[in-house]
């Protein structure tokens, strides 16, 4: 059955994108994916409570292939440049409710 996504995005150069502030909420609602690596999830910028580290490439590809598609997933990482790529992918893949962390982990510690 289909749900109602959680947030209202805004469209970013394609990409749909959410503010710290719209995720601070609701973290424990949705599915968090780190994009980043090993070393930069465990390092100075952490990561996300509950956040899952499934890097891009192989991967990201095959929890993508595996994973529901109606699913609202949100997509962090360092500075919101790879995390987009992430999303645009999860979207051409049928994910209506994938959205990018605007800013990434930067943003997300700044605004703490």
């Amino acid at each position: 059955m289909k749900t109602k996504p959680i947030f209202n995005p805004v469209i970013v150069d394609d990409v749909p994108e959410i503010t710290p502030d719209d995720l601070k909420n609701y973290t424990d609602k949705v599915t968090l994916i780190d994009v980043r690596r090993a070393e930069e999830f465990d390092g100075e910028l952490a990561h996300i409570p509950g956040a899952q580290l499934i890097t891009l490439g192989p991967n990201l590809d095959a929890f993508l292939n595996r994973h529901d598609k109606d699913d609202e997933i949100v997509f962090v990482c360092r500075s919101g440049a790879r995390s987009g790529r992430a999303t645009l992918q999860s979207r051409a893949l049928g994910f209506s409710k994938s959205v990018n962390l605007q800013g990434g982990m930067l943003l997300w510690n700044e605004q703490k």
